[in-house]
């Protein structure tokens, strides 16, 4: 049986759409490596210098075993983007 259009549920203007604040968005190691353009090994070389400012992760679990679950802030992540894209900016003029 196809589906038509009058099969498919609508939103309802009674239902407030939810809420999306980048600042309390956690996000895990394949959006990191999506927004960054870089892959684990390199996310996790720049997690250990300081000088970069590369954010750290939030633990999500008590455990402090190697390949505990951890996730990113995504409003950090985005943050240190637009900083690397604002130090090219910067270099160029």
């Amino acid at each position: 049986m196809k589906a038509t259009n009058t099969d498919l549920p609508r939103p309802s203007s009674a239902t407030p759409s939810p809420i999306f604040d980048a600042t309390s968005t956690l996000i895990r190691m394949p959006e990191v490596e999506g927004i960054v353009g870089m892959k684990r090994s390199t996310i996790y070389k720049l997690m250990q210098r300081t000088d970069c400012g590369f954010p750290q992760p939030v633990k999500l679990s008590n455990s402090n075993a190697r390949g505990a679950p951890v996730a990113w802030v995504l409003s950090e992540v985005q943050a240190w983007a637009r900083s690397r894209i604002e130090a090219r900016d910067q270099v160029a003029a």
